[in-house]
C-alpha cells in the first residue's frame, strides 16, 4: 500500500511533464506593408488589415496548407491598377515555419501597382541526391 502511495504522485507528476513537452507550434504568418495604402488579407476565414507603413503576425498558425488573398486600398486619382507576385496563393506550415510577405507599390501616370513577395524559412529544395548521380 505504501508503494501505491509513492507511485501514484510520482506517475501524475512524469504525466503531467509529457504533456506539456509538445509546446507551441511556433508558426507565425508575417506581413510587412511598404505601399501607399491599407492592406487587407483573408486567411484562414478572417480579415488581416495592416496599415502603411506597419507589420502584422499572425503567431501560432496550426499545421496545414491555407489559402490567403490580398485586397488593397489605392490613392486618390488612379485610373488603374494591378498586382504583381504573391499577393494571393496557399502557404503551407510545419512545426517552426516563418513566412513573410513584404508588400510594396509603385504610382506612375495614374497606374498603381503593388507588388508582393513571399519568403519563407522552409527547405524548398525537391532534389534528393544534390550531388548527383
Amino acid at each position: 500500500m505504501k508503494k501505491n502511495k509513492i507511485l501514484l504522485p510520482v506517475l501524475i507528476v512524469i504525466a503531467l511533464f509529457l504533456s506539456s513537452c509538445e509546446g507551441s507550434l511556433n508558426n507565425t504568418f508575417t506581413f510587412r506593408n511598404l505601399s501607399a495604402g491599407k492592406l487587407f488579407i483573408n486567411f484562414r476565414a478572417s480579415i488581416v488589415e495592416v496599415p502603411v507603413n506597419k507589420t502584422v503576425a499572425i503567431k501560432d498558425v496550426p499545421k496545414g496548407t491555407y489559402s490567403f488573398s490580398t485586397t488593397y486600398e489605392v490613392p486618390p486619382g488612379t485610373g488603374s491598377s494591378s498586382v504583381q507576385g504573391d499577393a494571393s496563393g496557399n502557404v503551407t506550415f510545419k512545426q517552426g515555419t516563418k513566412i513573410l510577405v513584404l508588400f510594396s507599390s509603385t504610382f506612375v501616370d495614374s497606374t498603381y501597382t503593388l507588388y508582393a513577395a513571399l519568403t519563407s524559412n522552409e527547405d524548398l529544395s525537391t532534389d534528393e541526391n544534390p550531388t548527383g548521380p
